[in-house]
């Protein structure tokens, strides 16, 4: 396995000049360009991956593994740029590569509906322009590689159905308002699980928007208001192992059920030390392999449009070594 990195390019929001690498040819995609005509070949091509946050543990681990990818096709020239998490900083990151001719862009949007005209100026000026974690719907023109975020909260919400108290009450930990994967992972949550589970009380619910420290801040107070929580409920590990953290110790939450979705390297340690329960395996390397493929064969003409899906493996006590092993060996734990 190619070894992991963690060297990640920033590219900060007012940086308005041109990004670009020393001998380059100049590339296509100009404003008004006919999107259905064949690609130029070129023995180099510029992709920007604008991804969503590098705070955020996956999206990191989603950037590190498409530079890790990138680098196994000589004619691929990857750059990865820092949303940081804002909305504004990320548009103007699309408007920039736009205006710098990249041949190819991937967005990771922070929230599609902010993203969405701007990726599609991208598809209209030429480009190829893949979405990814989360796709983003009705760009016309352009092209996805994601997950089915209804699948993976709903792989876990099955399992939660069994092993959630009677009466149980529960928190619910939810991404940022208007991104795909998390209202499609809460509907999952909604009709695999609460629908099924009348007797179950949500306590407590409230955006986090995938940041950790956030759910362990909403978890103190809720924690404090509500000495009986059987459960969290969170549309993403970062959340929960966030929460998890706001009561470790505490007298009355020694027994409290964790779930999450991505299947992150911190995620399986908490399961495999019974701190956390389960979780559905979105896999970043698998998103990064099917990334770099699709802008390859997208660039060189090989295909004309791409939208693929990874699979969304559960994660618990019984496989979780599985996980652990895989990423120890890809060095995301380290011994």
């Amino acid at each position: 396995m190619k070894a992991f990195t963690r060297r990640v390019f920033a590219f900060g929001a007012a940086a308005a000049a041109a990004v670009s690498l020393a001998g380059c040819a100049v590339t296509t995609g100009t404003p008004g360009a006919d999107n259905n005509s064949a690609p130029e070949q070129k023995d180099e091509y510029r992709v920007a991956y604008i991804a969503r946050a590098q705070v955020d543990s996956f999206a990191a681990w989603l950037a590190n593994e498409m530079k890790a990818e990138a680098e196994k096709y000589d004619n691929i020239k990857l750059e990865v740029f820092d949303g940081q998490a804002d909305n504004e900083v990320e548009n103007k990151m699309i408007e920039n590569a736009i205006a710098n001719q990249f041949d190819a862009i991937i967005v990771q949007a922070n929230d599609g509906e902010a993203q969405k005209p701007y990726i599609q100026q991208a598809v209209d000026a030429g480009i190829v322009t893949i979405t990814t974690n989360p796709r983003v719907e009705g760009i016309n023109g352009a092209n996805s590689v994601d997950a089915n975020p209804y699948d993976q909260g709903g792989v876990v919400a099955k399992h939660a159905v069994e092993l959630i108290p009677d009466n149980a009450k529960v928190v619910v930990l939810n991404g940022p308002g208007g991104n795909f994967h998390s209202t499609e992972r809460r509907k999952a949550w909604q009709q695999e699980f609460f629908d099924k589970r009348k007797d179950v009380t949500i306590v407590e619910e409230n955006i986090a928007n995938w940041n950790k420290d956030e759910a362990l801040r909403l978890m103190e107070d809720w924690s404090l208001a509500n000495p009986e929580i059987d459960a969290i409920i969170s549309m993403n590990d970062n959340m929960a192992t966030g929460a998890l953290e706001a009561v470790k110790g505490k007298s009355g939450f020694e027994d409290i059920l964790a779930f999450g979705v991505d299947g992150t390297p911190e995620a399986t340690l908490a399961i495999e030390g019974g701190e956390m329960t389960a979780t559905a395996l979105q896999n970043a390397r698998e998103l990064a392999q099917l990334n770099m493929k699709a802008v390859n064969d997208l660039l060189t003409g090989a295909e004309d449009e791409v939208n693929v899906d990874i699979g969304n493996p559960l994660i618990n006590k019984d496989n979780v070594k599985e996980y652990v092993d895989l990423y120890r060996e890809a060095g995301l734990i380290k011994e």
